[in-house]
């Protein structure tokens, strides 16, 4: 697309990047959210700007969550903890730049979003019932952070949650689920500037929809605002409750909008 004008208003823009807020980071897919939102709203084609906007929003709730963490990795940038995230952040590099022109006509398409929401739900119940780990963060290993990081990297498909996946591989890793759920966060913030640093070329290049600034400006600040909260309230859910909720919840999803698929209204 080169320069189209979209009409995205302030309300579309802000139940947008309540979608985006929340589902980036509850196991249930932002990239398949954001695909189902835009089509409720027929803004199809508002796509690179509008993304990239909302997951500085996303980027934003991480930086004030992990504000001393990051703080700490600034001071110490050869400490356990960065060595942690480098690894765990280059299976998510090495499928993109392989990966990422299928992932752009996946994503354009939706065409397989029912089936990987169904995924999803099963990796999260299988997940869920595993024998709870009581790994902290300072017994994480390089492997377990590259494991991490792959299941991370095959989140690059549409509805394959990328916080469910990660958090789930933490627990698959013996992680406590607090820690997972924190881990896998903290992990998504190299991965989240990686993909938006990889989508300004064309936004700098001018081969992108034009949209209009508050529009933007109301969803990025919706999108930190609940993305703020839904970090909050995720790692402190995963203390006591299951993570089977979501697989309910990702498997209906998936269901009717295979069913809709199915039937041609979809």
């Amino acid at each position: 697309m080169n320069g189209g004008n979209i009409l995205l208003n302030e309300l579309q823009a802000f139940i947008l990047g309540i979608i985006q807020g929340l589902t980036e980071f509850l196991p249930i897919s932002s990239t398949g959210h954001l695909y189902l939102g835009r089509h409720i709203f027929h803004l199809d084609d508002a796509g690179i700007f509008l993304d990239t906007m909302l997951h500085i929003g996303t980027l934003l709730a991480l930086l004030v969550v992990y504000k001393d963490e990051i703080l700490y990795l600034l001071k110490n940038p050869f400490s356990k903890l960065t060595l942690l995230l480098v690894i765990g952040t280059i299976p998510a590099v090495i499928a993109g730049l392989l990966l990422n022109d299928w992932f752009d006509a996946l994503s354009k398409t939706g065409s397989t979003i029912g089936w990987e929401f169904l995924v999803t739900g099963l990796i999260l119940w299988w997940a869920d019932g595993v024998d709870k780990g009581s790994k902290k963060l300072h017994d994480i290993s390089l492997k377990d952070s590259f494991i991490i990081g792959t299941f991370q990297a095959a989140a690059i498909m549409p509805a394959l949650s990328r916080s469910g996946l990660t958090i789930a591989a933490g627990l698959f890793c013996r992680l406590d689920r607090a820690t997972a759920a924190y881990f896998s966060f903290l992990l998504s913030i190299p991965a989240i500037s990686g993909g938006i640093v990889f989508q300004m070329k064309p936004i700098f290049t001018g081969e992108v929809e034009r949209i209009p600034f508050m529009a933007l400006l109301v969803g990025t600040l919706s999108a930190a605002i609940f993305g703020y909260i839904a970090v909050v309230w995720m790692i402190d859910f995963l203390k006591k409750r299951s993570l089977k909720i979501f697989s309910v919840y990702v498997w209906a999803l998936g269901a009717i909008i295979l069913f809709m698929q199915f039937t041609g209204k979809f």
